[in-house]
């Protein structure tokens, strides 16, 4: 069944992400995504990048800022760089992204569909649809800039878009699957995430049915003229008699503050905690060979113990993203900057081990796996430093660490920053 998975609220966040940071993310992205496909199939993947907290989650372990709408665009675009050389042994494309490359989806959705075997066709008209209910069927002030379609050679696709709301200074973003998926007009969203800011005027919620009827009745049956007197008269109604509103159903809401340091009350820390622990516990046993780079070593199996997560990670584990910036730090310096030396040694031993299990030698991503699930039992006991605390450390540590922001390089301590 579709479901719909909960919301956020997003700060609209301007500024390009680096280049430096860019192909990082392009390269991890793309990584992290084959190990899901590899251990859970295409469809799993499909439903993560449905899901709006994971979604932000992966987002910020690539050191994107952690709580801001530019998460969307930064993600979309890293997959559709990443997965392209693999799309055809992967079976996973990606197509849109921004502005004019948005309204270039039903072209990709076509050269694709014929050769990977599925209707592009129907797909480009999926396509469209889509972005017509997030535009017009759904009016909540959010006027869509961005539009990406991933697909995979079965003909299964997730839909994630994004509305700005210029005058607010928030983002929405809205997350369509195709698994289960009956109708385009009926409750089709898995997931809308923005802020709560009123009465939205939802036509495709399942209880609309009955609203969409009737107004193809009264638009035939009256015309416009006599439809927009009628209109004037109900407004002036409404502002004399309070009119219940339906009971709202209660879903998952993620709030992601304006403020952007990372704060303790933005961390869940005994999660955390317990993937230091895990780290500090399971890496010396499992990682012995395969972390090289001389000081680097025990920082970079912290920062896998996260990104084991995101790929191993049930939904509930990614209520709070902020946990996840502890990774690699954020291009914008908070919680601190990205350290370089550890990202580059992540994706290394991430990759090596994809390729491997290529190869049906799985040893590397088994020791990833069993990383993650010792740390889901250490952290009911774990205990350890707090947030503050270990942001403060990894600041203390950035230059060693390789630290860069898109204020320029982490200096050693004594010495000015360089651009």
């Amino acid at each position: 069944m579709v479901r719909k998975s909960g919301s956020a609220d997003l700060p609209l966040h301007g500024g390009r992400v680096p280049p430096w940071l860019a192909d990082r993310m392009t390269r991890l992205g793309a990584v992290i995504s084959e190990a899901i496909v590899h251990h859970y199939g295409r469809e799993e993947l499909l439903r993560r990048l449905a899901h709006p907290f994971w979604f932000q989650s992966f987002g910020t372990v690539m050191g994107m800022d952690w709580h801001s709408s530019g998460i969307t665009t930064s993600v979309v675009g890293a997959l559709k760089r990443g997965l392209a050389p693999r799309a055809g042994e992967l079976g996973i494309h990606v197509c849109g992204g921004r502005g004019a490359h948005s309204r270039r989806t039903p072209h990709e959705l076509l050269a694709i569909g014929e050769r990977a075997g599925f209707d592009g066709a129907a797909l480009g008209t999926a396509s469209r649809l889509v972005a017509k209910v997030d535009s017009a069927a759904v009016q909540d002030g959010f006027d869509l800039y961005l539009h990406g379609f991933i697909v995979t050679d079965d003909g299964h696709w997730v839909v994630v878009q994004q509305g700005m709301n210029g005058e607010r200074r928030q983002a929405r973003r809205y997350h369509w699957l195709s698994e289960g998926l009956t109708s385009f007009v009926d409750a089709p969203h898995a997931a809308i995430e923005g802020e709560r800011q009123g009465e939205i005027v939802n036509l495709a919620d399942h209880r609309a049915e009955a609203s969409r009827r009737g107004q193809i009745d009264i638009l035939a049956s009256l015309g416009p003229d006599r439809i927009a007197d009628k209109v004037r008269k109900l407004t002036t109604a409404h502002e004399t008699a309070a009119i219940p509103s339906p009971e709202q159903p209660s879903l998952p809401h993620l709030v992601m503050p304006a403020h952007h340091d990372v704060r303790p009350s933005d961390v869940i820390a005994r999660r955390l905690h317990g993937t230091l622990a895990s780290a500090a516990e399971r890496g010396p046993a499992d990682f012995a060979d395969l972390l090289l780079t001389p000081g680097v070593g025990a920082r970079t199996v912290q920062s896998l113990a996260m990104v084991a997560e995101v790929v191993h990670g049930a939904p509930y584990r990614f209520a709070d993203p902020a946990r996840f910036s502890l990774a690699h730090g954020g291009k914008d310096g908070h919680p601190y900057p990205v350290p370089i030396k550890v990202y580059d040694e992540t994706i290394r031993v991430l990759k090596s081990a994809v390729e491997k299990a290529r190869l049906g030698r799985d040893e590397e991503l088994a020791a990833l796996k069993r990383l993650d699930d010792q740390a889901r039992r250490l952290e009911r006991q774990a205990t350890g430093p707090g947030v503050a605390e270990l942001i403060g450390r990894e600041r203390e540590d950035s230059h060693a660490y390789g630290g860069r922001s898109v204020f320029g390089w982490e200096p050693a301590p004594g010495r000015l920053r360089s651009g």
